[in-house]
């Protein structure tokens, strides 16, 4: 099982293929194992590699997430690069994932070459957050099933986590670039889909945050639902295999 060690936790991560490393970062209670499509795609070109963030999946538990917990994700992330003798990488992220490889971007701009940011947003309306939190008070099968895959049978323990992180970030007003997004050096593609419910205003997000970034995309699509990556997964492969072709 990989694992490495940062900030005194064991990490765990999945990898396949040979090439350029591409990270692929995954939503804040999902993890590397619900990415076995995107790690078997990717890996037929690059070194793709899936993180499970602190507290989720496989990697270990903490006693409560901190209020900066995308933060030092991203900070894990970055010893994973480290960790894998890389000087820099491609990062894919979606969801939370995608708002970790921003970061990942803002905060070590020497080791990104390029970020595929999907299903994200730059800052969040507190009170579509405590909805989001509301709505899982009733599970569905779906739900259980999934988040039980993503993180192991201490899964509502993830999930409560999560969810005490999301009020928080409601109660501080939902920013979590602060501004910093012209800080990004490298190319971003932000891909979404104008359905998203998670997301109802991502269209008019993402655009304004790539105005932001100079070399950055948007790509938006009429279908799927949130996230984009799995709701609409042909469409976005093929754009994003575009963008890091771009790249070399």
């Amino acid at each position: 099982m990989p694992t490495f060690i940062n900030d005194d936790l064991s990490l765990f991560y999945d990898e396949t293929g040979s090439g350029p490393l591409l990270l692929i970062l995954p939503g804040n209670t999902a993890s590397c194992a619900c990415h076995a499509g995107e790690l078997e795609y990717f890996g037929k070109d690059f070194h793709a590699v899936s993180l499970d963030f602190r507290g989720t999946g496989r990697s270990q538990r903490l006693a409560s997430w901190p209020d900066d917990w995308w933060e030092k994700c991203a900070d894990d992330a970055a010893a994973l690069i480290d960790h894998l003798d890389r000087r820099r990488c491609f990062v894919m992220g979606t969801s939370g994932g995608a708002s970790i490889a921003l970061l990942l971007a803002i905060k070590y701009p020497e080791k990104v070459s390029g970020v595929i940011a999907d299903s994200c947003a730059e800052r969040f309306a507190p009170e579509n957050l405590r909805s989001e939190v509301a709505n899982r008070e009733v599970r569905t099968q779906e739900q259980i099933a999934f988040w039980k895959y993503a993180n192991g049978d201490d899964w509502e323990e993830v999930v409560n986590q999560d969810s005490n992180l999301l009020m928080d970030f409601a109660d501080r007003g939902g920013d979590l670039f602060k501004g910093r997004l012209g800080a990004i050096m490298c190319p971003v593609l932000f891909t979404g889909s104008l359905k998203d419910s998670f997301i109802p205003d991502i269209g008019k997000q993402n655009i304004h945050m790539a105005e932001q970034i100079q070399g950055s995309s948007t790509f938006l699509s009429n279908d799927g639902d949130h996230p984009f990556m799995w709701t609409c997964p042909d469409d976005f492969r093929s754009v994003s295999g575009h963008f890091l072709k771009k790249g070399f």
